[in-house]
């Protein structure tokens, strides 16, 4: 796939939130991270706005392994509060993933040098990322590296399919949809031997809307170009 990477990705303990069990201030990790984890964890590698990450595929190499922790959330308005959080254990997947240029945000056309941004986001990858990773939650830390997709061993990779049902997708944001409005979109997964195939966030069978927001507006004044980033990256690294 054209601007592709392919990486790794790793940690002790992930949790993608089912939000239908999000009640009462308990949290409970989807068996799977969803397309929209993904895209954040690959942002977290690589982003800018002039370009839109797509997840392509995740291949599940660890066994789907649950554990449930006691946690003390922080209670704001005061008071101490016990609640159970039920945590991925060991996970580790491969990831394919790719970007194409946000054509919603004209704004930003100058800044659209596509082999300079797959060469930075290479880079990126290289080092784990420009920013720190995190499966799920802020205390679930996660690592990247470059790995090639169908190298290695899954423990799922005879195994067949496996239905996950009616789960989140991701999110539609006004600067990736061209309208003001949040969206939320929702479909229902396959394992087919390990590989989770994504389908592309237009093609989600059920869009909900959440509210309206308008997109952030970008131009030469606050984004630096990616011909700018570029030398100053190449400087530090003849440092």
């Amino acid at each position: 796939m054209r601007n592709s990477i392919e990486f790794v990705l790793w940690g002790d303990y992930a949790l993608f939130t089912d939000p239908l069990m999000k009640l009462g201030g308990e949290k409970m990790t989807y068996q799977v991270p969803t397309y929209q984890a993904l895209k954040g964890i690959v942002e977290s590698i690589y982003w800018k706005p002039t370009i839109v990450w797509y997840i392509d595929e995740l291949r599940i190499m660890n066994p789907i392994k649950m554990e449930s922790k006691g946690i003390r959330p922080i209670e704001y308005s005061g008071g101490n509060t016990l609640a159970n959080y039920t945590y991925l254990q060991k996970p580790r997947y491969h990831v394919k993933a790719y970007f194409d240029f946000n054509f919603h945000r004209p704004d930003l056309a100058f800044d659209r040098n596509e082999n300079k941004h797959h060469n930075i986001a290479k880079r990126a990858l290289k080092v784990g990322g420009r920013r720190d990773i995190f499966l799920g939650a802020r205390e679930c830390q996660g690592y990247v590296e470059p790995h090639p997709f169908n190298e290695g061993e899954g423990f799922y990779d005879d195994y067949g399919e496996i239905h996950l049902g009616p789960m989140v997708h991701g999110i539609n944001y006004p600067d990736e949809i061209g309208r003001d409005e949040m969206e939320v979109r929702l479909w229902s997964p396959v394992i087919k031997n390990g590989v989770i195939k994504f389908i592309l966030p237009e093609q989600c069978p059920q869009v909900r809307s959440l509210g309206q927001m308008e997109a952030k507006h970008f131009d030469q004044s606050n984004v630096q170009s990616v011909e700018e980033l570029s030398k100053v990256l190449e400087g530090e690294m003849s440092e």
